[in-house]
């Protein structure tokens, strides 16, 4: 019922799929990538990063980086475990700010080396935050994306009472108020383009969060929280009808930016002739609460479970169709349509590709050597 696009998650950087695979599905309008720098099925080392980097600056596609350090993460959930700490809040000190400060430096490096614009996504940690401003303040194509649990959760959420914690349970994690601060600072300044949901539900059963058990330890709960239907009303609530933000600004963290970023703009993200027609009308005092049983994700619960919020789109226009009017939904089942994205404007290199060298025991002058 929606239009769409896919982001390839890529995992297996063989010759085959570097040389002719993605290559082949950028050039069919899959223009995104992302790649983990954590997770034992989906980690890439740093060496096949780089190999991925150099195809998408090539191509012309833009490479979202999920950042924490593997290592680090590994190194405290066995400490964790053998102290018997093995409760839903452990997981928020196994992904400790310093695995995603150290990865958020290091990815940013990366792309440096390589010449390739990265977007760093689900950013929590004020380091993090910093690294995204520092390298966008010398000027790097270094973009940032942050999602609501991080303004709206804290780690204290991951440590209610029996597993209900493992509801809040997500990588990374929640963290504290000075944490939520940051974010929000991150988005006033613009070091954050993009406000997406990372939207990963799993209900509290064993068909999710609880698969490896009902009291599973804090390194096998399914981590992941809803977030789609709720990301739009609680950033307007707290950020435009607070005064953190403004409309502009509203529009262009939810739709605007993302569509430059995936090449999409100005078909979507634009109200203009020749654009999609693509309109949320809002009622910017309507008050709702928010509630599981109101929402329509099968996740079975909602993290922000009777939280106030002011403001709600009621009617929703797409391609110049409306499609929900005082929240029914008229669109037909199979209408939305598959969106070919471009080779994103943002995504393009600086120019040259460089490695600096320097020979410090002699002071020589900086040479610069083209490795294109």
């Amino acid at each position: 019922m929606v239009d769409y696009a896919f982001h390839l998650i890529f995992t297996d950087p063989t010759p085959a799929v570097l040389e002719h695979e993605l290559p082949s599905l950028f050039n069919n309008g899959y223009t995104s990538v992302k790649v983990y720098m954590t997770y034992d099925l989906l980690k890439l080392s740093d060496h096949e990063i780089l190999k991925v980097l150099q195809v998408a600056r090539r191509e012309g596609a833009i490479v979202m980086v999920h950042a924490e350090n593997y290592e680090v993460i590994g190194w405290l959930t066995q400490r964790l475990l053998e102290a018997g700490h093995v409760e839903p809040r452990y997981h928020a000190v196994a992904h400790a700010g310093v695995a995603e400060a150290e990865a958020s430096h290091r990815a940013i490096n990366l792309a440096q080396l390589a010449d390739v614009p990265v977007l760093l996504v689900h950013v929590s940690e004020p380091e993090a935050i910093d690294a995204i401003r520092t390298a966008q303040d010398h000027g790097l194509r270094v973009y940032g994306e942050t999602c609501p649990q991080y303004l709206f959760l804290t780690a204290e959420d991951l440590d209610r009472s029996g597993m209900d914690g493992a509801l809040y349970c997500c990588s990374p994690p929640p963290r504290d108020e000075q944490a939520q601060s940051a974010v929000w600072q991150g988005l006033q300044n613009k070091t954050f383009q993009v406000f997406s949901s990372d939207h990963a539900p799993y209900r509290l059963d064993e068909t999710g969060k609880l698969a490896a058990g009902p009291n599973a330890p804090f390194h096998k709960i399914g981590a992941g929280v809803p977030g789609l239907e709720l990301r739009l009303p609680l950033l307007f609530s707290e950020g435009v009808n607070q005064k953190r933000l403004d409309l502009h600004e509203f529009v262009a963290l939810t739709a605007t930016n993302a569509a430059k970023l995936y090449g999409l703009y100005p078909r979507k993200g634009s109200i203009s002739v020749g654009a999609d027609a693509d309109i949320g009308i809002w009622a910017p005092d309507l008050e709702v609460t928010a509630q599981s049983a109101s929402l329509h994700d099968n996740a079975g619960y909602c993290p922000y479970e009777g939280r106030r919020i002011t403001g709600w789109p009621t009617t929703v226009v797409r391609r110049g169709e409306v499609v929900i009017s005082n929240g029914k939904l008229l669109a037909t089942r199979g209408s939305g349509q598959f969106l070919r994205c471009a080779s994103p404007e943002l995504a393009q290199p600086t120019g040259r590709l460089w490695t600096r060298l320097i020979h410090r025991r002699i002071l020589a002058p900086t040479f610069w050597i083209s490795i294109d």
